[in-house]
């Protein structure tokens, strides 16, 4: 009889912290920006001498620069400045869909920035790119289509 006052103080305690579980905080990998390619693409630091190349999914934005078969295209220079700007200084986390690499290689991803801020979603908002689905990586196809539809109606970026 002499155990039981420990006994209930152990199972309230056990109760409580059941009652109230911490829910762990996500952790993220947060990477820093070496340089922007161009207004749907740029290069990340991992601690490695290259680093690696992400090409944001369901955005594209105009070409900046005559590479291979593409040329400049109007409004290009203004996409990358844009994205030049809004990188500058930042890191930022990856979010993955199906499909990791295109098939250059590079990584295909959602960009985050530190303060929360959705990249492509914002690229799309300020009228920076248009949209390109590419199936499976379709998660966010729908909210970059409404995106669309706004910047255009509301005359920003390359909608002037």
């Amino acid at each position: 009889m002499r155990f039981f006052p420990l006994l209930m103080l152990l199972l309230a305690v056990s109760c409580n912290s059941q009652s109230s579980p911490q829910s762990p905080s996500p952790a993220y990998t947060f990477y820093t920006v070496d340089r922007v390619v161009d207004g749907d693409t740029f290069w990340l630091n991992d601690g490695y001498k290259e680093g690696f190349k992400v090409r944001l999914i369901g955005i594209d934005a105009p070409e900046s620069r005559n590479t291979g078969h593409k040329t400049i295209q109007p409004y290009g220079a203004e996409a990358k400045q844009y994205l030049k700007q809004r990188l500058s200084g930042q890191k930022v986390r990856l979010e993955y869909d199906v499909t990791r690499k295109d098939r250059y290689g590079r990584t295909l991803a959602y960009a985050y920035l530190s303060d929360g801020t959705f990249l492509n979603a914002e690229m799309m908002k300020e009228g920076y790119a248009t949209t390109l689905t590419i199936p499976p990586n379709v998660k966010h196809a729908d909210l970059f289509v409404k995106l669309q539809q706004q910047a255009r109606k509301q005359r920003r970026g390359l909608w002037k």
